[in-house]
């Protein structure tokens, strides 16, 4: 997403409005999955399961350590929901956003002087000496001792906290239950809220989150409204910067789970549908070429690139596409990964795939 850089790539490869709805909220003594944003305030201790780990929050977290997990979206949810001050060292960063805001609002984060190991994550004893009372990872491979990470158990017994974002709780867990490999698998515009939910409940800012919540499915449910009528058109999300995902040195071209839910709220249909993340991998020429591609999306992911000039090569490369003929394309950079920014992503390519709409 979604997030740093080139372990990011890997793990895409590899590596919520259902928040509004559901089991009711975990208060204190109870025990949830997963519960609804709600305008209440949080009961601790809280305690529920988190991809099979019992967590228990007695208050709220002051000192947190967000892992890198070439992921952006956690530390951009904790900012959306004004936990800044919450955070002790945050380890993800983009340096490009949909949001021009938050480049500069997690550039400005304290990073606790931590240095990443060879698995592009902060090894286990910088984790321990830090001292956090928190540690949030987006994947449940934040948490491996065989790459050099702290363990879920290592941190609970110098009495800290570790969370994964639910919706990842099957990556890098060989262990996963049918469910968590399922809600892995179907990733969608909801998980990404499902997680701001979760924080609402542990930061006891349930309201905030409510509100954010309704605020962002409120902007994609009103391009699903505008578009719901008009024919899909076919979209391609294509990441030229990421081309060490592909086996055959093309633009890393995503599919599935939330990069399929994105484009189709916004009126369009992958062009790859039906398609695995495996696809990003072995995609060839052949296959890119022959595509049905309507529209370009093209991702950023280093500030450095221009998508201009990313769109102008790959319709030079693909000039049989229609929308090579037509010049249709936009650019996006972490608002189709998971994370509290796709609103943005969706309302981008709406407006290339059904301008008129």
């Amino acid at each position: 997403m979604r997030p740093s850089r080139t372990r990011r790539a890997s793990a895409i490869a590899l590596v919520l409005l259902a928040a509004a709805c559901g089991a009711p909220a975990a208060t204190g003594g109870e025990t949830a999955t997963v519960a609804p944003a709600s305008a209440g305030r949080t009961v601790y201790p809280l305690t529920f399961d988190n991809c099979g780990t019992r967590v228990t929050f007695r208050r709220p977290p002051q000192r947190v350590l967000i892992l890198n997990g070439t992921s952006v979206g956690e530390v951009e949810s904790f900012l959306l929901l004004g936990l800044d001050r919450s955070i002790l060292a945050n380890a993800q960063s983009y340096g490009v956003s949909d949001d021009p805001s938050m480049t500069a609002r997690i550039k400005a984060l304290p990073t606790g002087g931590l240095t990443m190991n060879k698995n592009f994550d902060v090894p286990a004893e910088q984790v321990l000496r830090l001292k956090p009372d928190l540690v949030v990872s987006t994947w449940s491979g934040g948490f491996d001792p065989a790459r050099g990470f702290a363990t879920r158990e290592q941190l609970a017994a110098a009495g800290i906290t570790s969370l994964v974002n639910p919706v990842n709780c099957a990556m890098g867990k060989p262990e996963a239950t049918e469910q968590e490999k399922r809600a892995y698998r179907n990733q969608s515009i909801n998980s990404s809220l499902e997680f701001l939910s979760l924080l609402g409940r542990v930061f006891d800012v349930q309201r905030k989150a409510f509100d954010l919540i309704g605020e962002l499915r409120a902007r994609v449910e009103s391009v699903r409204a505008r578009v719901a009528a008009l024919p899909p058109r076919k979209v391609l999300v294509a990441y030229p910067g990421m081309a060490m995902m592909n086996a055959n040195g093309l633009p890393a071209v995503m599919t599935g789970g939330i990069y399929d839910d994105v484009i189709r709220a916004a009126g369009g249909v992958n062009a790859f549908a039906g398609q695995t993340a495996d696809m990003t991998r072995t995609l060839n020429r052949e296959q890119l070429a022959t595509a049905q591609v309507d529209v370009l999306v093209v991702g950023l992911f280093t500030p450095e690139e221009k998508g201009e000039e990313a769109a102008a090569k790959l319709f030079a490369a693909y000039p049989h596409w229609a929308a090579a003929k037509s010049r249709t394309f936009t650019v996006v950079s972490d608002g189709v990964y998971l994370g509290p920014l796709n609103a943005w992503a969706v309302e981008k390519i709406s407006k290339v795939v059904h301008p008129g709409g």
